[in-house]
């Protein structure tokens, strides 16, 4: 079994929906051979939980007024560390990016298929890391001072 036209499109448009947030590490996963429940999961991150929340209400606006598709549960809001949206077909996860870390969800699903992204959504591959170094050790702007 692999994921439906559906779940295909409803992947796409989300990851181009993160992607154009600046979300961190799009990548996605056919999960249909594994779970019953769902077909793909989308994964993105963000470095703070105010751009977490505009990914996650920009995915969702997008995915509703351009595919009609709205998600029958949506956690995590409070905090914005986590935020997960079900819409069956699909489960997307935005998380802060030391949960991204600290989670691995990579590492539960690296034997399930990835799926093709939008140009756009594969650019962001290795942008977490590059903002961490670019943050310094310090969570600071980086270099020293003189």
């Amino acid at each position: 079994m692999t994921a439906t036209d559906r779940s295909i499109e409803l992947i796409n448009a989300a990851a181009q929906a993160a992607a154009d947030k600046l979300a961190h590490d799009i990548i996605a996963y056919d999960v249909s051979d594994v779970l019953s429940i769902t077909d793909a999961f989308l994964l993105a991150s963000a470095p703070n939980d105010r751009q977490v929340k505009s990914i996650v209400d920009e995915i969702e606006e997008r995915l509703n007024k351009d595919l009609g598709a709205k998600p029958v549960r949506r956690e995590g809001d409070r905090e914005a560390r986590w935020v997960l949206l079900d819409y069956v077909d699909i489960v997307v996860h935005v998380q802060h990016s030391e949960e991204r870390v600290f989670y691995a969800l990579e590492r539960l699903w690296k034997d399930c298929p990835q799926l093709e992204l939008p140009a756009d959504a594969k650019a962001t591959r290795g942008k977490a890391e590059e903002y961490a170094q670019a943050q310094g050790p310090d969570g600071g702007a980086g270099g020293e001072l003189s």
